[in-house]
């Protein structure tokens, strides 16, 4: 038996079969959130305006602390004009969450807070010192006014042989 293949001549002008086109709901590329759940992305994706498919680790990390059927149902809850400014608290609740699986975001706040107070006593230190400064250079400047009379140049006479005599500098 000799094997005979069954090509025509009339399967060479035919070109190759095309891909089917995809169908009406599904999206050529899927969101972050669908790559990382190996799922089917759909045109109307709650998730796929908020999680890039070039930004796997955005999902991915939010995915981990919250659960991808949690967010979901978050975004579904609120108003599309609110969703973009929830995910953006997700994505960081969830990076404190694994910095620090304890605190949180409360760790940070405490931390955040502490560093304003540290700072609001130094302020009132350093504008103390400014004060008390102030009131030192002005009582000074009473006492130097109170022990040297005011001036009196009356019997002065300019010849011009001591001009410059008290700007030179000590050292020379």
């Amino acid at each position: 038996m000799e094997w005979t293949p069954l090509a025509s001549s009339s399967s060479k002008t035919q070109s190759p079969p095309l891909p089917p086109p995809p169908s009406s709901g599904v999206i050529m590329s899927p969101c972050g959130a669908c790559k990382t759940l190996r799922r089917r992305c759909v045109n109307n994706c709650l998730l796929a305006p908020y999680f890039p498919p070039t930004d796997l680790f955005k999902f991915s990390i939010a995915h981990r602390v919250f659960g991808a059927s949690n967010i979901m149902k978050l975004l579904q809850e609120l108003p599309e004009s609110q969703r973009a400014d929830a995910v953006s608290s997700i994505v960081y609740e969830s990076n404190a969450r694994i910095k620090d699986p304890v605190y949180g975001c409360t760790g940070i706040i405490y931390q955040l807070h502490k560093e304003v107070t540290e700072l609001q006593a130094e302020l009132a230190k350093t504008q103390a010192q400014l004060v008390s400064m102030q009131c030192m250079q002005t009582m000074d400047t009473s006492q130097s006014q109170q022990q040297n009379p005011p001036y009196d140049n009356s019997g002065f006479s300019f010849d011009g042989s001591n001009v410059g005599l008290a700007w030179e500098h000590p050292w020379t």
